[in-house]
């Protein structure tokens, strides 16, 4: 089992039961966003690196649409490599917010099945 370490989620044995969950339901989707971003699907765990991807995804979509907090340069920086690497050749404006859209639902259905278990 690979460990995740991220703010919200203190379980390892949950955290691995949620994305497996996730995953019968999503794993088009994981493959999709594994394709967009350069990430080989024959790396061993290339779904955590997604999942990870998602989650920091919506960290900075929160950080970013909270108008009451002052943002560090540190999510600054890390918002913005993140858009990097889903605007990667990409043509439009659309096609560039489906892939934020999708990053972003997975992130929250992720955190959906983590609070049932948990």
């Amino acid at each position: 089992m690979q460990i995740i370490k991220h703010p919200g989620f203190a379980d390892q044995k949950v955290m691995q039961t949620s994305l497996e969950l996730l995953l019968k339901d999503r794993h088009n989707e994981f493959g999709d966003l594994a394709d967009i971003i350069g990430i080989p699907k024959a790396t061993p765990g290339w779904e955590f690196i997604i999942l990870k991807f998602c989650l920091d995804y919506r960290d900075c979509f929160v950080a970013w649409s909270n108008k009451d907090k002052d943002l560090d340069q540190i999510i600054v920086h890390k918002s913005m490599t993140l858009i990097r690497q889903l605007a990667k050749g990409r043509k439009t404006m659309t096609d560039l917010a489906h892939w934020e859209n999708l990053a972003y639902t997975l992130a929250e259905e992720y955190r959906s099945v983590y609070s049932r278990l948990g």
